[in-house]
């Protein structure tokens, strides 16, 4: 998806660089007069360029925080280093001077390449009619080209809309800036609501959803007879991942932090988005699990409505996150007690081996001590290969698998691709399950033919799963089920701060210590294990919303207002 990630930014750096509110910092009239004769055979190529600029905003999930991810600031994780920026968040120091998370700018100037491509090439058939003789061999080319600028239009809406969200579920109420803002243009416009920007984003995707592929490979070209789009545009947005963006919109809306008098009607909303997806007929849960989230899967996977593609292989991942034992491995983010706790046994609990009889979830996604993993058994106690007493060793007693590519040598410079997975379809299924509890209850099907409770037993029931049925006999005890189920199948997937956010549980969860755990050995291969507290976490009530960035405040000349507490 980044092939030409370098080249595009290289080109739009006139219009696209700066912050948002800082119009003369970033527009550049230099953009746009050079579209002369000279150029007109790379008219394509050129338009093609500023389509494409709003996906090189886009950042996957494993770099948000210290370049990693943002699990090690939630109960699900701890960053190994001890000056990692993790721990203004773990202590509730980060302020609008210093947000090591921000997204801001980013986010804003990602929405500015949007409306530039949107506005500046609107008349794109015109222009690629002037370098194609359309009544000639070039016709078939012609409208291969109409077609692709056109779905990317379309797309740039979408994108539009995925920015917007990314701001409100950190800062609540933003600006809305709908068309491109010219250098004498003021800029300085004031927040709208949390839900104005809801309907905004939604205005966005109705509009413009059906205007999108199914997917990439299958969907004919109109006026040309068997042909077909690129299934070489793996990680561009088709209809699926419109709808899918919507669900977690809607659902986000219609949660606690935004829906306090808990209108039954923002539940039904965020239910009847969901199963907009799920009446694709486009997606099913993948049955490997484990596998899901490694090399190219995430580009393959039925189960994959929308993914980061990087087209480059790399080593940085496993370089950050490999246990200690593992040569060039350098632990990173560790997983913590807490979440381990969270797996449910299938079976009797064994003291010896709390790793026995538990949620195969686990071994999927935690390296455990005597677990066999890079060609090896793990040995997380004194005097083994992982021992926690050595330096930048796990702080936890546990290293994350889930992402990591087994037996990837790194002392060789051995590399492997990582594509982050922005939406899947079990994402979905919890979305629904979620939505039709609060405002159906566990087992009424409200006309859709799917329940609470059947939608969350087919996450538990996949093949490579097998949990059985969820066991809850009321609203309350399957909305907890909910959660519970949300916490193990997306763990590490940059959903848990936002869940404990937008639930309000951040206030209890997030103010818990985290722990880890110690094994020792006392015989070959029976050890004894005992937790321990790893650190105190802090969570004040007006980290629910990220503040403004101060700097954003001072240039809007106190048109900006700050959130509360910040």
């Amino acid at each position: 998806m980044n092939k030409r990630k370098y080249i595009i930014k290289y080109l739009t750096i006139g219009v696209l660089c700066g912050s948002f509110y800082a119009c003369s910092d970033f527009w550049d009239t230099r953009i746009d007069s050079n579209l002369t004769d000279k150029n007109l055979a790379s008219k394509y190529n050129y338009i093609w360029n500023f389509g494409y600029a709003p996906y090189t905003y886009l950042t996957d999930g494993f770099i948000n925080i210290d370049k990693n991810l943002f699990a090690a600031v939630t109960d699900e994780a701890q960053q190994t280093s001890l000056n990692a920026d993790a721990r203004y968040f773990n202590q509730g120091t980060w302020n609008a001077f210093n947000n090591p998370a921000d997204v801001y700018a980013s986010c804003y100037k990602g929405i500015r390449a949007a409306n530039y491509f949107l506005e500046k090439y609107a008349d794109y058939k015109t222009i690629l009619a002037l370098n194609r003789d359309t009544v000639s061999d070039h016709q078939y080319q012609y409208k291969v080209d109409v077609f692709d600028i056109e779905k990317l239009r379309a797309e740039s809406q979408i994108l539009k809309a995925y920015f917007y969200f990314e701001l409100i579920k950190r800062y609540g109420g933003v600006p809305i800036v709908k068309n491109l803002l010219e250098i004498n243009d003021n800029c300085n416009i004031p927040r709208s609501s949390f839900e104005e920007v809801v309907e905004y984003i939604i205005e966005l995707i109705d509009q413009t959803k059906d205007n999108l592929v199914n997917q990439w490979g299958v969907d004919p070209i109109p006026g040309l007879s068997g042909a077909k789009s690129s299934s070489g545009n793996a990680g561009r947005i088709t209809k699926s991942a419109a709808l899918a963006l919507k669900s977690r919109v809607l659902l986000y809306a219609a949660s606690p932090l935004h829906n306090p008098e808990n209108k039954k009607e923002k539940w039904e909303r965020a239910a009847q988005a969901a199963y907009d997806v799920i009446n694709l007929n486009l997606h099913m849960l993948d049955n490997n699990y484990s596998e899901l989230f490694l090399g190219n899967n995430p580009l393959t996977s039925y189960e994959v409505i929308w993914a980061y593609r990087q087209t480059e292989t790399n080593n940085w991942l496993e370089t950050a996150n490999y246990p200690i034992g593992t040569i060039g491995g350098k632990s990173g983010v560790t997983p913590s007690q807490n979440l381990v706790d969270a797996y449910e046994y299938t079976g009797t609990p064994d003291p010896l081996d709390p790793y026995k009889n538990r949620d195969p979830r686990l071994a999927y996604t935690i390296v455990t001590n005597g677990s066999k993993w890079n060609g090896r058994t793990i040995e997380i106690f004194p005097g083994g290969k992982d021992d926690y007493t050595n330096t930048n060793a796990s702080r936890t007693g546990y290293y994350l698998k889930k992402f990591m590519n087994d037996n990837l040598d790194l002392k060789e410079g051995a590399k492997a691709q990582h594509n982050w997975i922005i939406f899947r379809y079990a994402e979905i299924l919890l979305n629904y399950a979620e939505s039709m509890n609060e405002a159906y209850g566990p087992d009424n099907r409200a006309g859709y033919g799917l329940s609470a409770r059947q939608a969350i037993n087919l996450i538990r029931n996949r093949n490579s799963v097998k949990l059985g049925p969820v066991s809850a006999n009321s609203y309350q005890e399957m909305k907890d089920k909910i959660k519970h189920e949300r916490q193990i199948e997306l763990a590490f997937e940059d959903h848990r701060w936002w869940d404990l956010v937008r639930w309000k549980d951040a206030e209890i969860t997030l103010n818990k210590p985290l722990m880890g755990i110690k094994a020792v050995k006392y015989t070959e291969g029976k050890f004894r294990y005992t937790t321990f507290k790893v650190e105190d976490r802090i969570f004040y009530p007006h980290m629910y919303l990220f503040p403004i960035p101060q700097s954003e405040i001072t240039k809007s000349n106190g048109i900006l207002k700050q959130n509360p507490g910040w």
